[in-house]
């Protein structure tokens, strides 16, 4: 079932269990979204860690891969990861408000031995997401009839961790010139928050990916969010990571970019489609190639 080629590498199973397979310190860099908490269940497995019923039992489970997530990377490197705040009900946990998941997520990465390194907000519009989920606090119905209720949209989040070394001996930098890292994009990458990522930036065939027998919710994450991170926090020929890889979102980008990917997934349907993604950047790389042998020639 695994996947393994010279830009690649799928692995087909429980991300704790594989990861743990990886050797000491041969990862670059580390980006994912995982899943949040027990907001989706993406399958009935038990290693499935959205199929939890609250957040005290998803960072159970996540705390058995944060720990390796640090063994596997390289010293002075960095491991982003994707979330969102997310809304409290009080039918379902007593009183509405919301949830600090990030700020969990950034508790959890720290209490295994990571530095929180830093963050960017990514936009999103509140009226889709008060089309999308009817939340009673973006309702304009609301406002009206009592704003206490009222709150923003919930932006997006890329939180990064770092592993430290004292040593500088023992880093591996990561190095730009201002022909491939300009500074007109460093100021647009080094903004704290991301307005011109587009929801609909991502794989467009993940709607293949359903499986009929479970859940209905497939949330690849966008490109550009993967492309802005895999360019600012990697060399090229470096090797990303993604224990979380869903439909090869990360390992796609990153093989455009000259990277090597290694993708981790539980659940067939979505392998299967990583799977045909990743040999999808293959051909899209050696079209590239082709043309840029062809402008050369001509």
């Amino acid at each position: 079932m695994d996947v393994i080629t010279d830009k690649y590498a799928l692995y087909k199973g429980d991300c704790v269990w594989a990861t743990k397979q990886l050797p000491d310190e041969s990862i670059h860099f580390s980006i994912f979204s995982p899943p949040f908490a027990n907001l989706y269940i993406y399958s009935d497995d038990l290693a499935d860690m959205g199929n939890c019923r609250n957040s005290e039992e998803f960072f159970t489970q996540f705390d058995f891969l944060i720990p390796e997530l640090l063994r596997v990377t390289m010293p002075g490197r960095l491991c982003a990861v994707h979330c969102k705040q997310l809304v409290k009900y009080k039918g379902r946990d007593g009183r509405s408000g919301l949830y600090d998941f990030r700020g969990d997520i950034i508790r959890h990465f720290e209490s295994a031995g990571w530095q929180y390194h830093s963050e960017v907000q990514i936009w999103t519009d509140p009226v889709l997401e008060m089309q999308k989920t009817k939340s009673q606090g973006l309702l304009y119905k609301q406002l009206r009839k009592d704003s206490s209720y009222s709150r923003q949209g919930l932006p997006d989040y890329l939180v990064v961790f770092r592993k430290w070394t004292e040593d500088y001996e023992d880093r591996m930098p990561i190095t730009k010139t201002k022909e491939d890292f300009p500074l007109e994009m460093w100021q647009k990458y080094a903004s704290p928050c991301w307005y011109d990522i587009k929801r609909t930036d991502v794989l467009n065939n993940y709607k293949g990916a359903r499986d009929e027998q479970d859940e209905k919710h497939i949330c690849p994450l966008q490109l550009e969010t993967i492309k802005r991170a895999v360019e600012l926090w990697t060399n090229p020929d470096d090797i990303v990571l993604t224990p979380f890889m869903g439909i090869g979102s990360e390992v796609y980008e990153s093989i455009l970019l000259g990277r090597k990917g290694i993708g981790i997934e539980l659940k067939d349907s979505y392998f299967n489609m990583a799977v045909k993604n990743c040999e999808s950047a293959l051909r899209k790389l050696e079209e590239d190639k082709s043309q840029l042998n062809i402008f050369s020639l001509m």
